[in-house]
């Protein structure tokens, strides 16, 4: 019986080991390349230009696993130390964009999981396979 729950435990350390480990497709320099066209609008205040606004909403819809949204969070959450933060709190809503988060030093991006926004105000839920077939019914 005791080999048994030392084989079980040695099971379960393995798995912990090899599990691989979320890694980001997304950098912070792509994110900067991103809201290039934004600056103006974060260091001074001035006019949100359309390309500011697409490239901000191409950033929110190219992050779908949960390790990229936190990583956008991390470079969203970085860049307002070099921006005015409140133009960097107002920049979604100047877009027209919804994330469920505030940009600013104080956020912790590691709450933020898979499924949490689109962008547009809609909520991403990975599809349950318990619930796949539910409109078919």
């Amino acid at each position: 019986m005791a080999g048994i729950k030392v084989a079980c435990l040695v099971l379960m350390c393995m798995a912990v080991v090899a599990a691989p480990i979320a890694k980001a497709d997304i950098t912070c320099s792509q994110v900067e390349n991103k809201i290039a066209y934004c600056i103006d609008y974060l260091k001074y205040g001035r006019d949100v230009s359309t390309v500011c606004c697409a490239g901000l909403r191409a950033l929110i819809s190219g992050t779908q696993s949960t390790s990229d949204k936190q990583a956008l969070c991390n470079c969203l959450k970085s860049a307002t130390l070099r921006y005015n933060p409140k133009n960097a709190v107002s920049l979604p809503g100047k877009c027209g964009v919804i994330i469920p988060y505030k940009i600013s030093i104080n956020t912790n991006c590691a709450n933020i999981q898979f499924g949490s926004f689109d962008g547009m105000g809609k909520m991403q839920v990975p599809q349950n396979i318990f619930t796949a077939g539910i409109n078919n019914i």
